[in-house]
């Protein structure tokens, strides 16, 4: 068989080792894992979560060593990956990665963890495997490119071949067997945007199936099942019939030199990451000039089409995880509150004021904007106020990108307020669990966390 694309990542993924990774990229992928931990916890009570964890009781045993965080009952590694992507990607606060507009921890960490505490597997082998899962899913992300993420939402497609790659590390599959379970994962990699108009639960269910469907095809790739060799680039492949501007050469892009993992950004505000360039934008105007919401008579958001295929469709939000979906909504949050977190969508995203505030809010492409996205997502608001000023304010790297990052103590506060907003943790027992993820590539065996 002749080399391609697909071979060559798939080779990538398979043969990966702790010691070929930067030790900066190492300690990434530990924050990264703790952000995924708040996440995780943080679904802990939503309806969409319940109910896949309901499913999940129902079909799957109650045995087993993978653990299922938001009730924290054990199960098999389907299972707890399924309910654990699930509630990881419901507050809206895991990571994403600009380029490929891509939520890898979503997929990644849930369909890890579980495996390796199955199989007992060592803490290197388990971030060898999530660096796998990272690198490889940032890639199909980019190769699909924007014309996939206006209807596709990535990382339901792209996360099934990523938990695909970690899981198929963590059982040290060989390169054609990896290959084997890209194709599997890629025929059934699924998800549409068109749930945000309905505000229904579709988006929990994306990651529960990219994470679960992942890891049954490196299972099965581990049994001699095969699949598709080519269900990337090929004729009929993903590519084919999910995207009119795929670029093959993002799949092998300086593998090995160039670590995707760490261009991952962390979430600051409880919304869709679409909105945060804009919402800091706002922050910045309104921190500077002191305005309270009633001054300011008008905003225009100058964003990218993406930003608009994904915002546009949500006009009247009905539902909590709708409102951080709604451009309006998190500026007007930001507007009364200087901040767009849990508490405030709980209490406030029906408030009349913030309702009023909507109508004030409109999005406009912008040609800088869009030409820079989604490399760079730049925030560019322009506030009309009711005296008669314009003002404008503008970021070019939004709170938790690589450039403006959050440290380690910020990020064990952001998982602190996940835990404590869902009652899924106490603080004590989430300080255990930062020192033992801080420590994580000195454990010699994976065991359950709460």
């Amino acid at each position: 068989m002749t080399d391609h694309p697909s071979q060559t990542l798939a080779a990538f993924a398979a043969n990966l080792r702790f010691d070929d990774i930067p030790e900066p990229v190492i300690r990434r992928a530990e924050d990264l894992l703790l952000d995924w931990f708040g996440s995780a916890l943080a679904g802990k009570g939503a309806r969409p979560v319940q109910t896949i964890e309901w499913f999940a009781q129902q079909m799957g045993p109650a045995t087993g060593a993978s653990e299922v965080l938001i009730s924290r009952r054990v199960t098999t590694p389907l299972f707890a990956a399924m309910v654990n992507a699930a509630s990881s990607h419901f507050a809206e606060q895991d990571d994403v990665h600009n380029g490929s507009v891509f939520h890898p921890a979503a997929v990644v960490f849930p369909a890890v963890l579980a495996v390796a505490q199955s199989l007992g597997s060592s803490g290197r082998e388990l971030l060898t495997a999530a660096v796998a899962g990272y690198e490889v899913g940032i890639r199909v992300g980019e190769f699909l490119g924007r014309s996939h993420y206006r209807i596709f939402h990535t990382t339901g497609t792209a996360g099934t071949i990523a938990a695909a790659a970690a899981v198929g590390r963590l059982l040290q599959l060989t390169p054609q067997q990896m290959l084997h379970a890209f194709g599997s994962a890629g025929t059934q990699s699924a998800g549409l945007w068109e749930f945000l108009r309905d505000a229904a639960d579709s988006k929990q269910l994306h990651t529960a199936k990219a994470a679960a469907d992942g890891l049954m095809s490196a299972y099965l790739a581990a049994q001699g099942f095969t699949g598709a060799r080519q269900i990337l680039e090929g004729k009929q492949g993903m590519a084919a019939g999910m995207s009119t501007d795929a670029d093959p050469a993002r799949l092998t892009d300086r593998l090995g030199q160039r670590w995707a993992l760490a261009e991952t950004s962390f979430k600051f505000h409880s919304s869709c990451r679409h909105t945060h360039p804009a919402a800091d934008a706002l922050l910045q105007v309104i921190e500077e000039h002191n305005l309270a919401p009633e001054q300011i008579a008008r905003v225009t958001v100058h964003v990218h089409q993406g930003a608009i295929d994904v915002l546009g469709p949500v006009v009247n939000p009905q539902t909590v995880h709708q409102a951080k979906f709604s451009m309006g909504t998190v500026l007007g949050l930001i507007a009364h509150f200087r901040r767009a977190g849990l508490t405030e969508f709980d209490a406030s995203f029906k408030d009349s004021n913030v309702a009023a505030f909507c109508d004030k809010v409109r999005m406009v492409l912008d040609a800088e904007v869009d030409g820079a996205y989604p490399a760079r997502w730049i925030g560019k608001v322009t506030v009309e106020t009711m005296d008669g000023r314009t003002l404008h304010g503008r970021v070019d790297e939004p709170k938790g990108d690589p450039g403006n990052t959050l440290t380690r103590a910020e990020l064990e506060q952001k998982a602190l307020r996940l835990a404590e907003f869902s009652n899924a943790a106490t603080a004590t027992e989430m300080q255990a669990l930062f020192e033992r993820i801080w420590r994580i590539a000195r454990t010699e065996k994976i065991a359950r966390f709460l």
